[in-house]
């Protein structure tokens, strides 16, 4: 890159968010892969003919955006997906007992097959209305108490060979990588109250009309394609809803 190294605006983008764009995009082509040991900063700095101080600034947003890790007196490490960190980025729901603190759900499986998207599906996903989709339905469970149904909905064409799967993990969002090579970087969400319908009652041990938490999620890879609509009902008689805003 030959470039004034000012960390200043170089068309719409300082220099530093220029690098981090071209390190991105090391994930994106999988010459960076999940779990993999960067070169130095130095390194890097010499192979983009800038200064140590802009890479270091790129690498602290990718930090920030939990695409990488540092591990003091290691380095810095591609962020895998089953990483505490990565984990728990995405599952925002904590039980309010104590106990159940830093305890990632397991998952049972009701099913999964391919479809048609209906419209929500399709304008979530970025699809034509009625292209094939693959749906997940399953019921998670923290300390072996279900706590809420998921509905996930991701697009055939992004996950070539879907149906060759015997099964599906707990962790989706490491399947996703290590299989397909797709990262989750950013999700949006939009939550809303509702009451539990029959099926929910089934399936979370409540009752009909309970109050839930619907959480509708768009999740997106390193280049902000949506690759993944999950819907979700919870049931938050002992759980809440976390996020630290800043």
């Amino acid at each position: 890159m030959a470039a004034p190294d000012n960390d200043t605006a170089i068309g719409f983008k300082p220099l530093y968010a220029q690098v981090k764009d071209q390190l991105i995009r090391r994930l994106v082509d999988r010459t960076w892969q999940p779990g993999m040991s960067l070169p130095s900063e130095q390194e890097l700095a010499r192979q983009l003919s800038v200064s140590q101080g802009t890479v270091r600034k790129a690498l602290d947003a990718m930090t920030a955006e939990n695409l990488l890790v540092r591990r003091q007196g290691r380095g810095t490490f591609v962020a895998e997906p089953e990483d505490s960190r990565i984990l728990f980025q995405f599952f925002r729901l904590a039980a309010d007992d104590t106990d159940a603190t830093g305890v990632f759900p397991d998952s049972r499986l009701l099913g999964w097959a391919q479809a048609e998207a209906d419209d929500d599906q399709a304008e979530a996903l970025e699809l034509a209305a009625g292209a094939p989709v693959w749906r997940i339905e399953r019921v998670r469970l923290l300390l072996d108490k279900p706590v809420l149904t998921e509905t996930i909905t991701i697009p055939a064409h992004a996950f070539p060979g879907f149906e060759q799967l015997k099964e599906i993990p707990n962790n989706v969002y490491q399947l996703y990588s290590s299989r397909w090579g797709i990262t989750i970087a950013k999700a949006d969400e939009q939550l809303k109250a509702v009451a539990a319908a029959a099926g929910d009652a089934a399936h979370l041990n409540c009752e009909i009309g309970e109050p839930l938490l619907a959480i509708r999620r768009i999740a997106r890879d390193l280049e902000e394609r949506p690759v993944e609509l999950r819907l979700s009902r919870c049931l938050t008689r002992d759980m809440h809803y976390a996020a630290n805003l800043r």
